[in-house]
């Protein structure tokens, strides 16, 4: 089968919160001013949809389903990439999933490892992508490694091993983890049309020393016009002016951190930062503190005013 060779996303993605009403339901309004924020304010164009920060497996197939087509539907022709994470528990919710993002117009799919009943190797985590894949083969794939989260530590380096031979339409990954090597492995062993994107915020320096092309967090949500300018000094050699910026989002993380930092404070702080009415995270997770969001958010005005 030919290779499916999608767009290369590059630079920025933000992993997209989220926003549910007072009451925890799904709040489709709040899309089209998101997506004006992260273009108009940010300066980010792509975006990842329903993963980790999207709380998409506290979701239902339905409303990841709205979502995804709500996202899509306000990024065409504004964002370069809308990105939609289709994993499940389920291989049979993902593939629905998967199908569902092709015949919507995004611009890929991304699968997180299952995390109840674990892939015991490589090669079983590699069979639940390629199945996932097969539902979707037009769709450029990316594979998305989160071992702290799904509590699989396989190595993403043995999970590339021979994978474009299994999943044609596979375009890169997304590696949320902290082992530099393991990730310097990936860009390594790479093809040319793959995208290597990092989503450990803290340290996309160093990612990118390792051959990163871009980066997904969700920090980019609200940091993003300081990272840009974090990539762009890497991109010019202006290492001092890279290293900066990375210490001042490192010290904006360390002071959240110390508070108590989790997705729904991450939430709220993005509430403050933009504006948007996110609402509150959906159970298990707890809604933040407002005194809280609202320290971390001067802390962060501060820092960044040093600039």
């Amino acid at each position: 089968m030919t290779p499916v060779v999608g767009r290369k996303a590059t630079g920025l993605v933000a992993a997209t919160f989220t926003p549910l009403t007072p009451e925890g339901e799904i709040n489709l309004s709040e899309i089209r001013p998101y997506v004006d924020y992260l273009l108009e304010q940010q300066g980010v164009k792509s975006i990842f949809v329903n993963g980790t920060t999207g709380e998409g497996m506290s979701l239902t197939v339905e409303e990841r389903k709205l979502l995804a087509v709500e996202w899509c539907h306000q990024g065409k022709n504004k964002l370069e990439q809308v990105i939609v994470h289709v994993g499940c528990m389920s291989l049979k919710d993902s593939q629905e999933l998967a199908r569902h993002a092709a015949e919507i117009g995004a611009d890929g799919i991304s699968v997180i490892s299952p995390s109840f009943f674990k892939p015991a190797t490589a090669d079983a985590l590699r069979m639940f992508l390629q199945e996932v894949a097969a539902a979707a083969p037009a769709m450029p794939f990316y594979y998305y490694h989160i071992p702290a989260v799904t509590g699989v530590n396989l190595r993403s380096r043995d999970v590339l091993e021979g994978i474009a031979n299994q999943i044609p339409s596979f375009q890169g990954l997304k590696f949320s983890g902290s082992d530099l090597m393991d990730f310097g492995q990936c860009v390594s062993y790479s093809s040319s049309h793959w995208s290597l994107l990092y989503g450990i915020d803290e340290q996309l320096l160093g990612a990118l020393a390792m051959g990163a092309n871009g980066a997904v967090g969700s920090t980019y949500n609200y940091l993003g016009s300081s990272v840009n300018r974090l990539m762009s000094a890497f991109d010019k050699g202006d290492l001092t002016k890279a290293r900066t910026i990375q210490f001042q989002v490192q010290d904006i993380l360390c002071y959240a951190i110390n508070l108590g930092f989790d997705l729904a404070v991450n939430k709220q702080l993005m509430s403050e930062v933009s504006g948007l009415a996110l609402g509150p995270p959906r159970l298990p997770l707890l809604p933040c503190p407002h005194p809280k969001a609202l320290s971390i958010a001067q802390r962060l005005q501060q820092i960044l005013g040093e600039q």
